[in-house]
């Protein structure tokens, strides 16, 4: 009996169903993106006075820390092209000559979403869990950025328990000084087993009055050949459509 009482202690201090964060950030991934995928989006950035400037981009991703990005629209950005490898991001614009290298908090499209937003590697690649807080229909994670590199330091991300999907991301730099908010929405069936929000709406507190959205419009699951991701293919982008 004296150790039945002992064992019913300890399971009483020690839940059986403890939260792996880490093994819920990668499912999450998994469940936002195929690792090697093609992808079309707008940008839309939104002033206080309504003024709307639109984007439109298609996109290539492969495996942990390769992405592309080609903008198709306005006529003005047409055939630009972002290339990150890493924490390492270039911009190429037509006529103008080789790539330049840009930084993650600039912004290519002049909106609260900064390059690091625009092409984001997986969440587990940057950022490790240091803490996961259990709700009734949420998790709360706790995110701390791999490197110093990281465009933000801290992530604090409100995952649903159902879909395991993202409600919402604070995103923080090392001094606590909240950036920007990111809110997901509208979840969307694309196909091929990806289910997943369609919409992304950011504000940020230094930026009182404006918005930015990313809308998606299609995501699917495709082979990228390495020379993709190459500065000399970056003026080739567009041969992938």
């Amino acid at each position: 009996m004296k150790k039945l009482m002992s064992l019913a202690w300890v399971l009483l201090a020690f839940p059986a169903f403890a939260v792996d964060g880490t093994a819920l950030l990668q499912q999450l991934d998994r469940k936002m993106e195929p690792e090697t995928y093609e992808m079309v989006r707008k940008l839309v950035n939104i002033e206080p006075d309504g003024t709307r400037k639109e984007f439109v981009l298609y996109s290539v991703k492969k495996g942990k820390d390769k992405i592309a990005a080609l903008f198709l629209d306005p006529a003005s950005e047409r055939d630009r092209a972002t290339l990150r490898l890493g924490e390492n991001m270039w911009l190429y614009i037509p006529n103008v000559g080789k790539p330049v290298r840009i930084t993650s908090l600039q912004s290519v499209t002049g909106g609260i979403f900064n390059n690091a937003d625009i092409l984001a590697l997986e969440f587990s690649t940057e950022y490790t869990v240091e803490k996961v807080a259990e709700e009734s229909a949420t998790y709360t994670l706790s995110l701390k950025a791999r490197t110093g590199d990281v465009a933000y330091d801290r992530l604090t991300m409100k995952v649903d328990k159902k879909t395991t999907l993202p409600v919402s991301i604070e995103c923080y730099a090392a001094s606590g000084l909240l950036i920007k908010t990111l809110t997901y929405k509208d979840i969307k069936d694309f196909g091929g087993g990806i289910k997943r929000p369609a919409t992304l709406e950011t504000e940020s507190p230094l930026h009182k009055g404006y918005k930015s959205l990313m809308l998606y419009g299609t995501i699917k699951a495709r082979k990228v050949p390495d020379e993709a991701f190459t500065l000399e293919y970056m003026p080739r982008l567009k041969e992938l459509r």
